[in-house]
């Protein structure tokens, strides 16, 4: 038996008017998704605990099998595993944006928060300005590393795990009272806009209609994590097929392999097809027993508030990776179990996380139940079935 997740990253979503009150994930044209609905169980499951902030580190670490009151310690550790940074005891990791602000303003605390990923800013442009940023502000107490996209690295060597504000949470709001309370961060930060916000390479963003990316933003402090192996756990040998650092960080944390798919970029025109291959790939030809697929895209739609392309997202989810996933496997004669779900919600209506229970898919190929329903956030509560512990659900997809 193989095993399968499929993960739209804060894909559930409330009813949304212009969609005729029905939910992204229920207005999108899905038929891959309705047809295995009819096939399989459908539920609700609780990946944020009770007290903890919704984000997709703590539901991700749930879906994984890891209890986040046990095995969290911050989201930008996860981070820095995957970019490789070999943290001491002593080192706290902050995740590090690159975000657009608001330019006119002539006092930083003024400035609004306008874009927390700078236009989906690429990889090599985010390290020509982070460079920049390093240049200056670097040393033994402050080490930049280059992450993905927007997505980078902070370690604070001999460092306070500080309460900070994550910017996809301010969207449109002023920035002054989510400054970090630190000084040094704060000036920090202060700082990278005046370096930032006058570099060649955002005078060109901006004359191509992109959003700058003036400014940097610190939040998700954290300590080194540790987390239990997956296969000692579950018995599994598994990967991780995914273009966000921090799910790279959870497979490294959980001995879990990270393929690396060129194209995969955690946006919405990300390589569906070359995910789900290197999946089909692991599974039938590479001796693993498990494979997990995340997509980044309907999150970073609900970010920017952005219904079509979050009902896009969902359709290339379901046409691009399920159906491909779903037709190899059964054309390689593989008996497999595979859930698909989100890790939270990021409903359009807030732009981001929110802690509501989670729609989940569970198909086995070996067993074909006979259902009406299709697969939303309505049916899958109105099953009645519920994971009040989100984090049981790997072991019941694994039994």
């Amino acid at each position: 038996m193989k095993y399968v997740v499929v993960l739209g990253d804060g894909m559930a979503d409330c009813p949304i008017k212009e969609l005729g009150d029905k939910t992204p994930l229920e207005y999108a044209d899905t038929p891959m998704m309705d047809e295995l609905a009819g096939l399989s169980e459908i539920g609700m499951a609780k990946t944020i605990p009770e007290g903890m902030k919704p984000g997709s580190d703590t539901a991700n670490l749930a879906v994984m099998g890891y209890d986040p009151k046990q095995y969290y310690t911050g989201r930008s550790p996860l981070e820095a595993l995957s970019i490789g940074v070999d943290m001491k005891d002593t080192d706290v990791a902050i995740r590090c944006n690159i975000v657009t602000v608001s330019d006119e303003e002539a006092v930083y605390e003024d400035k609004t928060m306008i874009d927390h990923s700078s236009s989906e800013i690429s990889t090599e442009d985010a390290a020509i300005l982070l460079n920049a940023v390093m240049q200056e502000m670097q040393n033994e107490t402050y080490q930049f590393y280059v992450g993905t996209s927007y997505r980078h690295c902070l370690i604070w060597n001999q460092g306070q795990v500080v309460e900070l504000t994550p910017p996809h949470d301010i969207l449109e709001q002023k920035i002054g009272e989510y400054l970090p309370k630190d000084p040094v961060l704060r000036q920090m930060q202060k700082r990278s806009y005046e370096i930032l916000s006058k570099h060649p390479l955002n005078l060109e963003r901006k004359a191509k209609g992109l959003n700058p990316a003036n400014s940097l933003w610190f939040w998700g402090a954290g300590t080194r994590p540790a987390l239990d192996s997956f296969e000692g756990k579950y018995g599994k040998k598994g990967v991780m097929i995914s273009a966000v650092d921090l799910l790279k960080g959870i497979a490294v944390g959980a001995g879990l392999t990270n393929v690396i798919v060129p194209g995969a970029n955690g946006g919405l025109h990300t390589n569906y097809e070359g995910k789900a291959q290197a999946a089909v790939d692991a599974l039938t030809k590479k001796g693993y027993d498990f494979a997990y697929i995340h997509v980044e895209a309907p999150d970073e739609m609900g970010h920017q508030g952005s219904v079509e392309r979050k009902v896009q997202a969902i359709q290339y989810l379901d046409q691009r990776i399920i159906r491909l996933v779903k037709e190899q496997l059964d054309a390689a004669g593989e008996p497999y179990r595979m859930l698909i779900l989100p890790d939270h919600p990021t409903p359009i209506c807030v732009r981001t996380h929110t802690a509501d229970p989670i729609p989940y898919l569970l198909y086995d190929s070996t067993v074909k139940e006979t259902h009406t329903w299709k697969y939303c956030e309505t049916e899958a509560e109105k099953s009645g079935r519920m994971f009040e512990k989100g984090y049981e659900l790997m072991a019941y997809l694994l039994r």
